[in-house]
């Protein structure tokens, strides 16, 4: 569904809200459990969505990862495409366009600029596209002396398309609890065989 494909774009591209994850998220963190919240946004039409992972991989190697358009599409099953329009010289920014298509369903574009505070923030918001509404951040932090990454993710976003709320939250969230473990998978890969 498009619901889907939305959930996707939002995962790869994200304002800073410094939500931090209470103390019951964490001790769930240290089960192997992630945390993914979905809930209406009291602000607007938009949703509210959190999620947090501990990975085991240092900070850089996830980063790699979140910063590789090429990679995008494996990251997030309905997104198609991932490429840069634009970018800094310097690597401090991005402008990406995505193009997601669920199922049967139309495609649609976001355009995005990403913020790089390397390898700790990246901050994204919409800037074209058929989202009405998209901004966001993840925020990795080193946790066990350096040897794994706490990730957390937040995000406010809008579909373009009129669907039934709760249905969109089940949808977005299990679409991030995939992304998330994506992530996780493709990080302790790269780890275990660096590249």
């Amino acid at each position: 569904m498009r619901v889907a494909a939305f959930a996707a774009v939002l995962l790869l591209a994200s304002p800073a809200w410094a939500w931090e994850p209470d103390p019951q998220v964490l001790a769930g963190l240290r089960r192997g459990q992630a945390y993914v919240e979905v809930r209406p946004d009291p602000a607007g039409a938009s949703g509210l969505i959190r999620a947090v992972e501990e990975i085991a991989a240092p900070s850089e190697v996830v980063w790699a990862l979140l910063i590789d358009c090429e990679l995008a599409p494996r990251l997030a099953a309905s997104l198609k495409s991932c490429r840069i329009l634009e970018r800094d010289p310097a690597g401090r920014w991005d402008i990406r366009e995505q193009i997601s298509r669920p199922g049967l369903m139309p495609r649609f574009r976001s355009v995005v600029r990403s913020d790089f505070e390397a390898p700790r923030r990246l901050r994204f918001r919409r800037i074209d596209g058929d989202l009405k509404v998209l901004e966001g951040e993840w925020r990795l932090t080193p946790v066990r002396d350096g040897r794994a990454t706490r990730v957390v993710y937040e995000s406010r976003a809008a579909s373009p398309y009129a669907v039934p709320g709760g249905l969109a939250r089940l949808v977005i969230r299990r679409d991030v609890a995939l992304a998330m473990a994506a992530l996780k998978r493709e990080s302790l890969a790269r780890t275990a065989s660096p590249r």
